[in-house]
């Protein structure tokens, strides 16, 4: 069993404030001289790095549909290991999950497997005595959730806040916070959604700073410590990358099955499946790790931190690289990883570091790409040249793709077998149109429409899918020893 102080921010929909309050009391907190874990519900990448800034700890994801839910407890232990207190964020409406799926991927499922409070953030700018009905049908919609309070957002003056408070005391739900309108708590935002904290540094740091201090002026922060302290003991034990990562058998097989040209785990007959080493079941290449460079920085800061804990402990030196400005690979890299982010809003730059983009050309080891990695490796975006190494141009449009994804992968790749199932993420704006050498599609969706996606160009695997790779270890394992194989050659 194990105990660690949470609380969930919630809100009735979009916009009603989750993230200023949520960041505001990840701040808070952290100044009182307490450990924060930040964690958000669902696939999102970009409050996560707010999170990150204003608690000193990678911000992470807690999404039963991209993970399963019997992970969500073990994911949230080890990111809150050693922490004093946790603060989830939710993700939309309470209630609001997966289309079609009932209460899956909500804010409100997690908070059950959690069991933990929820603190229900209301915009109350047009509203008054209404404002206990509405929370009044949160609070009884599901009884599984049990809500802790509420902190009212957008409030006008000193009467309204009265009106406000009033009425809630007679629906018998505690206020526990109310702030006023501010617009210098608003957030820049543009095609998909707010800019992330990585592009505005130090604007992201005012922005956090100014709500903390909103919060600690305007919530009973004792009340909320107190309230966060009633969350009983979770039955489950830490997410552990090194165990995850190990072979685990599945329908009689190891891993995700053998195929023609691999052993009963996956690994290549060629004599450079590298042995077990350092990391709980990882690849070793001459004594030494395999490097894994990992694309960082403003253009590419979308990444969730148990990808790359998991090619750690599968046996890799992971080392991070900015395409913005670095001329060069890290040394020795035997593996490529380019994550998400925003290419398209520095398509110019990334083009202009002409001296990178040929050197990821003639790289020929393994290489993992989704969504922003997929656009950096095709020919042109926008009319600027990219890397060429898949043959296929992309564009911006007016159309946003989104949605949760199930996929199987149609063809053996440097990141997975033929058959392997699972679970994405789409997010963006952009089209990629092959090229005339037509490659291979990397995944054939299952759910909710049935099409090709992506591209296995040799030891090249790029696609708009985003995975969060603790609900499919295998990925960090084969595509380590994929570079480890190419190392040894």
């Amino acid at each position: 069993m194990r105990s660690v102080p949470r609380l969930v921010v919630a809100a009735p929909a979009s916009g009603s404030g989750k993230t200023t309050v949520a960041t505001g009391l990840m701040a808070a907190f952290a100044a009182r001289g307490l450990s924060v874990s930040p964690h958000k519900v669902g696939p999102d990448y970009i409050d996560p790095g707010y999170h990150a800034l204003a608690t000193g700890r990678p911000g992470r994801n807690l999404d039963p549909f991209l993970c399963g839910e019997e992970l969500i407890a073990p994911l949230f232990l080890h990111g809150a290991a050693g922490c004093e207190l946790a603060v989830v964020e939710g993700v939309m409406g309470l209630f609001d999950g997966a289309s079609g799926r009932g209460e899956l991927g909500s804010t409100a499922q997690v908070a059950k497997l959690l069991r933990a409070p929820v603190v229900l953030v209301v915009d109350a700018a047009s509203q008054a005595r209404s404002v206990a009905a509405l929370v009044h049908g949160f609070a009884s919609w599901d009884t599984g959730v049990r809500l802790g309070g509420v902190v009212l957002n957008r409030v006008g003056s000193d009467r309204h806040e009265t009106v406000l408070r009033e009425a809630l005391d007679e629906a018998g739900v505690p206020v526990l916070g109310a702030l006023r309108r501010d617009d210098a708590l608003r957030v820049p935002s543009r095609h998909l959604g707010l800019v992330p904290a990585a592009e505005r540094r130090s604007e992201a740091d005012a922005w956090i700073e100014a709500a903390a201090e909103q919060v600690r002026a305007s919530c009973d922060l004792a009340t909320l410590w107190a309230l966060a302290r009633t969350a009983p003991p979770l039955d489950a034990e830490p997410w552990d990358p090194r165990t995850a990562v190990l072979p685990q058998p599945r329908d009689g097989r190891d891993g995700a099955g053998a195929q023609p040209g691999e052993d009963g785990r996956g690994r290549p007959r060629d004599g450079h499946a590298g042995r077990p080493g350092e990391g709980g079941g990882g690849v070793a290449v001459r004594g030494g790790r395999p490097v894994v460079a990992v694309a960082a920085g403003p253009a590419f800061s979308f990444a969730y931190p148990e990808n790359a804990e998991l090619l750690e402990a599968a046996g890799a030196e992971v080392a991070q690289f900015d395409p913005l400005s670095d001329e060069a690979l890290p040394e020795g890299t035997a593996g490529i990883v380019v994550g998400g982010g925003f290419p398209e809003v520095h398509a110019p730059a990334l083009s202009a570091n002409t001296a990178l983009r040929k050197r990821i050309a003639a790289f020929s080891g393994p290489v993992a790409a989704e969504c922003a990695g997929l656009l950096y490796l095709v020919r042109d975006l926008d009319g600027a040249e990219m890397c060429g190494v898949v043959d296929a141009t992309a564009t911006m449009t007016d159309r946003l793709t989104l949605g949760y994804r199930e996929a199987v992968a149609l063809g053996d790749s440097v990141l997975a077998v033929a058959g392997t199932r699972l679970r994405g993420h789409e997010f963006h704006r952009t089209i990629v149109r092959p090229g005339p050498s037509s490659p291979a599609p990397a995944w054939g969706f299952t759910h909710p429409e049935r099409h090709t996606e992506g591209f296995v160009v040799g030891s090249v695997h790029a696609s708009y899918l985003h995975v969060h790779w603790s609900a499919e270890p295998s990925l960090a394992r084969r595509f380590v020893e994929r570079c480890a194989a190419w190392a040894c050659v």
